[in-house]
């Protein structure tokens, strides 16, 4: 609580405060900033997904390694060791897909199976 407190022979009023409020706040201050920099240096430490070097998240390598994912019309691009099981299956010759008709093709980019449009 601020209290403004004016002693006799004193022109300008003085502010008195609450001592351990005061430090309560600072107190918590200081918790809240080493909270902030243990959140931002654990999410660093965590975040591997982004680092193509890392054998576990890595797709591809070059081109030949993606393939369409699906039979008929797919709309995705998969490595190679992920290809679906499409033996007697009939589709139509309908042009639908991102991939039908030489609209696109699978490429690995940054270690990712993805469509390229022709």
């Amino acid at each position: 609580m601020v209290e403004i407190v004016k002693k006799s022979g004193i022109k300008k009023p003085r502010l008195v405060h609450n001592k351990i409020l005061f430090w309560i706040i600072i107190g918590l201050g200081i918790i809240l900033i080493f909270l902030i920099i243990f959140i931002v240096i654990n999410s660093k430490t965590n975040n591997t997904g982004n680092n193509p070097n890392n054998n576990s998240q890595k797709e591809c390598e070059q081109d030949s390694d993606c393939i369409p994912g699906g039979c008929c019309h797919p709309t995705t691009c998969v490595s190679v060791d992920k290809k679906s099981v499409c033996k007697g299956m009939i589709c139509t010759e309908d042009c639908s897909g991102p991939l039908d008709c030489k609209a696109g093709h699978c490429s690995c980019v940054n270690y990712k199976c993805i469509i390229i449009k022709s």
